[in-house]
């Protein structure tokens, strides 16, 4: 694709890096046919194709943000199927990464918008307000059927029927931040706990802590890790994104300096996808830079690491069909595609693919709350397909795709850890007591 910046343009390193992004697109249009959105509205500017003409024009420009422009990028999900598609590898990540902090810095969105976001930014993240206003949102829900009919409060009542779907495990215990198991150590890693997930769904740590101590694996949870950062940068708030990123980096660093790390262990795929682009995120940080590049190189998804040990299925389970869903940030954003499937086939569960399983099931992040109804079509998609293979569970290595399947459907959604710490001895998942 030609391209039109300015020297002085191409001085700024996000708008050289966008420039070599867009020279790689060879307009081909293979992305269009794994693009969720085009292949529900069949919009060209919802397709990665027409946004890239839309982010080029805007970025060459050099003018704010338009309201088409940013219409069309808001509605892109970040599931990257575009990218396992391209045939030119265009890091199309990178460029709707810059795009949104642009709009961010240029667009002035209409107030109810800048007031929800603002909302999301400040409590996601973190855990306690996160605690505090699920117990807001429990009084609010009967009101959720009332919003939904109100076009601009509809962000509301998705936050109140995503909220519903809290799962009831318990956690760890309170305060404690090394877990060790029997017998010689065989590796240290540590573990992000995560910001949404301990609240959502706490026993998803614990079995991953479970069944790695059960590995001889010494787990630690540094006190000074948080969000990923995700939920901020994927909203364009990218100082915000970096904040965070230099706070994690920093407590990894310390476990690094003083008892050394094997891994750095993440079991909510979307925040997987985000650890390991740190080195990108933080590359022209002097400070920061070299020690980023060293901890996106220690992140790696739990299923990556339990592939490398071996797991031995000691318990009695019954003959369970598990329709795995690939989370697209792990599928597309980090390419991890055979790991779970091997895991929960050699643990002894019948494990089936779902149709159409490249397309997001709508979650996204904070797209589900932010764009309801294409990510409740999308959603109403992806439990059809699951349907359709009639599965005992379905497992994926999201929090988020658990919470967006899950509000669809009767059917159990688990995190794949769950499956396999039950396997090797742990407690059956909570969403499975009544099976």
């Amino acid at each position: 694709m030609q391209t039109n910046f300015t020297e002085q343009q191409l001085a700024d390193p996000g708008i050289a890096e966008s420039n070599g992004i867009l020279r790689n697109c060879v307009h081909c249009g293979f992305c269009t046919a794994t693009c969720p959105t085009y292949v529900l509205l069949g919009d060209e500017l919802d397709s990665p194709r027409g946004r890239i003409y839309l982010m080029k024009e805007m970025l060459e420009s050099g003018k704010p943000a338009t309201a088409q422009v940013v219409k069309h990028v808001d509605r892109c999900l970040s599931c990257l199927s575009c990218m396992t598609t391209c045939p030119a590898s265009v890091n199309y990540m990178h460029l709707v990464d810059h795009a949104r902090a642009y709009i961010q810095q240029t667009y002035r969105r209409p107030i109810a918008d800048r007031l929800l976001r603002w909302v999301l930014a400040k409590v996601l993240p973190d855990t306690d307000r996160f605690y505090a206003a699920l117990r807001l949102a429990a009084v609010a829900r009967p009101l959720a059927p009332v919003f939904a009919l109100v076009p601009f409060l509809k962000p509301v009542a998705a936050m109140l029927e995503l909220s519903g779907n809290k799962q009831g495990g318990e956690g760890t215990a309170e305060g404690q931040t090394v877990f060790r198991g029997p017998g010689t150590r065989t590796a240290r890693v540590a573990l992000l706990t995560g910001c949404v997930q301990p609240v959502l769904a706490p026993h998803i740590n614990a079995a991953t802590i479970r069944l790695l101590n059960r590995l001889g694996v010494e787990v630690v949870t540094p006190p000074a890790q948080g969000c990923c950062g995700a939920l901020v940068h994927h909203m364009g708030r990218e100082e915000a994104a970096r904040e965070t990123a230099r706070r994690n980096i920093d407590a990894w660093s310390s476990e690094l300096d003083r008892e050394g790390l094997d891994a750095i262990i993440i079991n909510a795929s979307g925040c997987g996808t985000t650890v390991k682009d740190y080195g990108h995120l933080l590359a022209h940080d002097e400070a920061y830079a070299e020690k980023a590049d060293r901890i996106s190189g220690l992140a790696t998804d739990i299923s990556q690491f339990l592939g490398t040990m071996t797991i031995k299925s000691v318990a009695d389970l019954p003959a369970l069909k598990v329709a795995y869903h690939s989370a697209c940030s792990l599928q597309h954003g980090q390419k991890v595609h055979l790991e779970p499937k091997r895991l929960l086939a050699n643990a002894g569960f019948d494990v089936v693919d779902i149709a159409e399983g490249h397309l997001c099931c709508g979650s996204a992040g904070v797209y589900n709350v932010l764009q309801p109804d294409i990510a409740r079509q999308l959603r109403d998609r992806k439990v059809e397909n699951i349907s359709r293979v009639a599965p005992d569970v379905v497992a994926t290595g999201n929090i988020g795709c658990i919470t967006q399947i899950g509000s669809g459907t009767a059917i159990p959604v688990v995190h794949t850890v769950e499956l396999l710490d039950w396997a090797s001895g742990g407690p059956r998942p909570p969403a499975l007591q009544s099976k």
